[in-house]
């Protein structure tokens, strides 16, 4: 017998309407689940959910995480904070709030609906490391006063509040930690290397690199994630975390910028740039444990991902 409207699992997502927000509240429809957005729309845009709007499992909701919210749901996903340096370094001490507040709130929320909840995690917890690949037992190489430690500490504060939860009050916790993830919905101004040179080689306009190229990320396309993500929350009772989720296959920053440019035909010149502080030498992730316990790993590879990622930015390139 099918179920009615509201007998249907109903899942939270914080920062449902940003980038990848957005993707998984269209994943979890397609799963025929009760999905809420929730979002303040600092970086989340309407138009990202704004083909979800008319179906009857999608409920939008206007809402800042870092003060509290009273609703009923069965799992979380918290993803709410913004991911990119220009957007979290704008303003910081608002981004270490929605961090560590906004996790205090949510966690509130779980005790109190006996839900489970996922946190989004970032490689970033990992600093500028000094073990290469990086695996979950790491502890990281993090500068707690510098532009980027909003971001890197309030999200390493937000996996202790997590565990300390679970530890004290027995909330059902999972965490994550994301590594570099691109595809269609990227915020266009958000700073963010892959819309970065798509965009600037989309107008023909020189490819910004800081430092000499040499640095390496790893991609991993956002419906790869967005697998890892759902697995894990519905994965092992036992199993919460933290575990990595991200492509394990490096390349060098000037390597992508050279791709961009010829998948996208462009007239582009590269050009350096002083590398910011505390920027990251090499990231990539070790993801033995998503294979062993998840059963996960990236099925599209970066080239694919970067031709849908191209499609969804020309349309966009004419409006900015």
């Amino acid at each position: 017998m099918a179920l009615n409207l509201y007998d249907r699992e109903r899942i939270l997502v914080t920062g449902g309407a940003g980038f990848l927000g957005s993707h998984l509240c269209e994943r979890l429809l397609e799963n025929g689940s009760y999905v809420l957005s929730l979002d303040n729309y600092f970086t989340g845009q309407k138009r990202n959910v704004f083909h979800l709007m008319e179906n009857k499992r999608f409920e939008l909701i206007r809402h800042d995480i870092v003060n509290p919210i009273f609703i009923e749901v069965d799992q979380i996903y918290n993803l709410a904070c913004p991911a990119s340096p220009i957007h979290y370094q704008y303003n910081p001490v608002k981004t270490i709030k929605t961090s560590v507040m906004g996790s205090i709130h949510m966690l509130g929320l779980a005790k109190r609906v006996k839900a489970t909840i996922l946190q989004a995690s970032t490689s970033e917890v990992y600093g500028d490391p000094t073990v290469h690949p990086q695996k979950e037992d790491y502890w990281g190489n993090v500068n707690t006063i510098g532009l980027r430690s909003c971001y890197d500490e309030g999200k390493r504060c937000a996996e202790t509040l997590f565990f300390d939860y679970h530890r004290q009050n027995h909330v059902d916790i999972k965490i994550v930690r994301i590594f570099n993830t691109f595809g269609p919905r990227m915020h266009p101004n958000d700073g963010r290397v892959v819309s970065n040179f798509i965009v600037q080689a989309l107008k023909n306009e020189p490819i910004t690199i800081f430092g000499k190229g040499e640095q390496t990320r790893s991609f991993c396309y956002v419906d790869d994630l967005v697998d890892g993500l759902i697995k894990m929350m519905n994965g092992p009772e036992d199993f919460i975390g933290p575990v990595n989720l991200g492509n394990p296959v490096e390349y060098k920053i000037v390597d992508l910028a050279k791709t961009i440019i010829r998948l996208t035909r462009s007239n582009s010149k590269i050009e350096f740039h002083p590398l910011p502080m505390d920027d990251p030498k090499r990231r990539q992730p070790d993801i033995s444990l998503a294979r062993e316990k998840l059963s996960w790993k990236p099925k599209i590879d970066m080239e694919e991902g970067l031709l849908r990622t191209i499609d969804y930015f020309k349309d966009l390139v004419s409006e900015l």
